[in-house]
């Protein structure tokens, strides 16, 4: 039986492989290639060697883009996770009402990212015309916190699932022995629960991290990078360089700016994952 799935297993896997060749490998290499060329469509592709990264890394917009980017990612992310978990928490304890709370919760999850934005950017100016302060257009403040407040309202319900499954996975015996140790509800969470759900907050964090990186649609729809890009994230920025400005050289900075910002995600996720994963405890 196990010869036979040797030798028959790579015919199951050429499927998949031919996917994710067609699908990621072979985009990602002629985007590489695209990215040291002039172009207007890629069949009139005039390579340039690193000259399109040069002018990227001199765009002061990308620049300003990638810092907004990270300083929204960290708020995101803390929050996000924060509030799930406590929310995962209090959902499993039993309490009444358990399965409506989850689903309310998980709704706002199940709406597309640019009806969201229109939603909330609607909702904003009108607390912002009410208080008397500049709408989101003229008010980056407010277009920043507008984002995080959008990303929280749709993720920690998807975040709170996650994390109650594993609270849920936690053994009872553990929390027993602790309770009879005379261990606190906080000694209780810290040293034993928070250990044990340590896969949970590797998915979590990992999903929010990448997410929060390559925001696109909600940007767009709720500020769309006013006042004056200040509120412009990097997927934002890219997608104006490629698409809002004409000419050949814009196309190759564009796609100079996918590729680094492609090469920026992968790297922060794999720090990330080697980062919580060495922290994971072996049930």
């Amino acid at each position: 039986m196990e010869r036979a799935l040797k030798r028959w297993s790579p015919l199951f896997i050429l499927p998949t492989f031919l996917a994710f060749a067609i699908g990621f490998i072979y985009p990602f290499v002629e985007g590489a290639y695209l990215s040291l060329c002039q172009f207007t469509t890629v069949r009139d592709a005039k390579f340039i060697g690193f000259g399109n990264y040069i002018r990227a890394f001199g765009d002061s917009q990308f620049l300003d883009s990638f810092w907004f980017t990270v300083a929204f990612t960290v708020v995101s992310v803390v929050l996000i996770n924060v509030i799930a978990f406590l929310f995962a928490l209090m959902l499993t304890k039993n309490l009444k009402g358990t399965n409506i709370f989850r689903t309310v919760f998980f709704m706002p999850n199940l709406i597309g990212g640019i009806v969201l934005g229109y939603i909330w950017q609607i909702l904003i100016n009108c607390v912002l015309s009410l208080v008397g302060k500049p709408l989101l257009a003229l008010n980056a403040t407010a277009g920043y916190w507008g984002l995080i407040i959008l990303m929280c309202w749709q993720q920690i319900g998807y975040m709170m699932i996650i994390y109650i499954a594993g609270l849920q996975a936690v053994p009872d015996d553990l929390t027993e022995a602790a309770q009879i140790d005379g261990a606190t509800p906080l000694q209780t969470l810290l040293r034993v629960k928070l250990p044990m759900v340590m896969p949970s907050i590797t998915i979590c964090t990992f999903l929010t991290l990448t997410n929060g990186f390559k925001l696109f649609d909600q940007n767009l729809a709720l500020t769309a990078g006013e006042p004056n890009h200040a509120t412009e994230m990097l997927a934002y920025n890219i997608y104006n360089t490629f698409y809002a400005r004409s000419g050949p050289q814009w196309k190759g900075m564009g796609q100079a700016k996918a590729v680094l910002f492609c090469i920026l995600v992968v790297a922060i996720s794999m720090l990330q994952l080697k980062a919580t994963r060495s922290r994971e405890v072996q049930q």
